[in-house]
């Protein structure tokens, strides 16, 4: 075992007994807790933290909040992170005159092969181009493109670079916010996914408009979008915090804000983070309500349903998603919606996690975690056979 593993997520319940145990204590040393819910405890996805990953930075760099994390064909790992998230002693040598011996804010977009090697980095402002106010989503396509969003408060832009950084295209624009019927620009993106095959983007629109919209991922022109159940979305009352109680009628009929990520599965399904909501929703390609399900549905505050990402295995049996304001990730049945296993806690500490915000998964099954707020760490979760 690598020394700086520690084991966690370990299937605890089976059969009747799932049926009772709402959770159960993981052995001495874990980090976690995984609570078998319901049927087949053995074949929930079972991880160990990899403590020592990544490696550290050169050049005295620190990483600020990590609002994306992604994986490509190679397995390798990219991270984008806010420079403009660290406090002042956080980046203490870059201050004039400098105040600490560290540290210097990391670029924003840094890739990492699997052992938690930095391979390159770049991003910010350049020509022909709106870098983003405040990062926040990042995807690396099966072409090796990488997309990057923007939450700030002018951001309605998505921009698309080669893997060493070169600027490859923009979508929409910067500029004040209009609202969802607008197909010219987007409004505070959170997430995109390539759909190669089709040659489209999906991008979750996001923390001002409230819906998918999808583009030609080669010429960028505008092909679709739809909000909450399919239905056209709309401009009205749009709270930004759930109350404890259950919400409105009339909430419901709407995707929340944000709409925080988009995710295709293998069979054309479209999964979509309602994340005030508490829920996910399904969609055909073309935008055709499939279903929903909720993720602890009484999550009040910012919600429960940050990211997905699918299992690597052939059927895509499982949903691994980040749950931000309970701080866990749930091992979430493909089928049935029902969460059958969790890890990880509110903490600091290795395998725990504060405002985990964004995850992603390698050819192998391997997890990978982004941490945004004052958590600004990525870690990783080996998966064990």
């Amino acid at each position: 075992m690598h020394p700086g593993f520690r084991p966690f997520a370990v299937a605890c319940a089976t059969g009747a007994l799932a049926a009772v145990l709402a959770s159960c204590a993981a052995p001495s040393g874990t980090s976690t807790v995984a609570a078998a819910r319901a049927g087949d405890a053995a074949a929930v996805p079972r991880y160990r933290v990899d403590a020592a990953w990544p490696l550290p930075l050169p050049n005295n760099w620190i990483l600020g909040q990590v609002s994306g994390i992604a994986t490509d064909a190679e397995d390798h790992v990219w991270v984008l992170q806010r420079p403009g998230s660290l406090t002042e002693d956080e980046r203490g040598a870059a201050l004039s005159p400098p105040q600490s011996s560290c540290c210097r804010p990391a670029p924003p977009v840094l890739e990492f092969d699997a052992q938690g090697k930095l391979l390159r980095s770049w991003g910010g402002p350049g020509a022909g181009y709106n870098w983003p106010q405040n990062e926040h989503g990042i995807h690396v396509d099966a072409n090796g493109f990488v997309w990057i969003t923007g939450n700030g408060s002018e951001d309605g832009q998505v921009l698309k670079f080669t893997r060493d950084g070169r600027f490859v295209m923009q979508i929409g624009k910067v500029g004040p916010q209009t609202g969802n019927a607008d197909l010219t620009r987007l409004g505070q993106p959170a997430g995109v996914e390539v759909d190669a095959p089709a040659h489209e983007v999906y991008v979750a629109d996001g923390y001002y408009n409230r819906r998918v919209i999808v583009f030609d991922s080669d010429t960028g022109a505008y092909r679709r979008h739809w909000g909450a159940y399919g239905k056209p979305p709309s401009d009205a009352d749009k709270p930004s915090t759930r109350r404890l109680s259950s919400p409105t009628a009339a909430e419901l009929t709407q995707f929340g804000n944000p709409v925080h990520c988009v995710r295709v599965a293998k069979d054309g399904l479209v999964y979509v983070c309602d994340r005030l909501n508490n829920r996910v929703q399904v969609f055909r390609k073309d935008g055709r309500y499939v279903r929903e399900f909720s993720i602890e549905s009484r999550t009040a505050g910012n919600g429960s349903v940050w990211d997905i990402v699918l299992s690597r295995d052939p059927e895509q049996r499982w949903l691994v998603l980040a749950d931000g304001r309970n701080n866990t990730v749930h091992m979430v049945r493909r089928d049935t919606g029902r969460i059958e296993g969790s890890l990880g806690r509110p903490g600091r500490y290795a395998g725990e996690f504060h405002w985990v915000h964004d995850l992603a998964i390698d050819s192998q099954g391997n997890l990978y975690a982004g941490e945004v707020d004052t958590g600004k760490r990525a870690q990783k979760f080996v998966r064990v056979p």
